[in-house]
């Protein structure tokens, strides 16, 4: 049994991770944030939860329906390691810091993509059992 399907179920996982990449290749003065209480934490949670979102969609979808609680991990732990080189490669650049809260902002980021999936596959679930989206409930009398 396969753990990632090939080709293009990747490829989100790869522009996810380069856009992170470019985005923290930029020097500090090059944007400014919204002066918006702890925004950047959550602009990192937004991020890695689309990261962590993509990692699962790389995962066959027979893998992970057998095995959803170490998919759920393996996200999390996806993130988390990709968020600590995020934040290694932010140190060498000019007016960037580096910042365990970023990296726990990160796998947050994660957890919530875990989160949606299984709130999202419940819901399919859900719909399926009961019919399709479509269905009408039977009327007696």
């Amino acid at each position: 049994m396969k753990l990632l399907d090939n080709g293009y179920r990747l490829l989100p996982v790869f522009l996810a991770m380069g856009a992170l990449f470019y985005q923290s290749h930029q020097p500090g003065d090059s944007f400014t944030l919204p002066d918006i209480d702890s925004i950047d934490k959550l602009l990192h949670c937004l991020v890695y939860a689309v990261l962590g979102t993509t990692f699962l969609f790389a995962l066959t979808p027979r893998w992970k329906r057998r095995r959803p609680v170490l998919a759920g991990w393996a996200a999390v732990l996806f993130c988390l390691l990709y968020g600590i080189f995020d934040e290694f490669h932010q140190a060498l650049i000019p007016g960037r810091f580096a910042g365990l809260d970023d990296v726990a902002a990160d796998v947050v980021g994660g957890v919530l993509a875990v989160a949606g999936d299984w709130i999202w596959r419940r819901w399919r679930m859900i719909v399926k059992l009961r019919g399709g989206p479509h269905h009408e409930p039977s009327r007696s009398g």
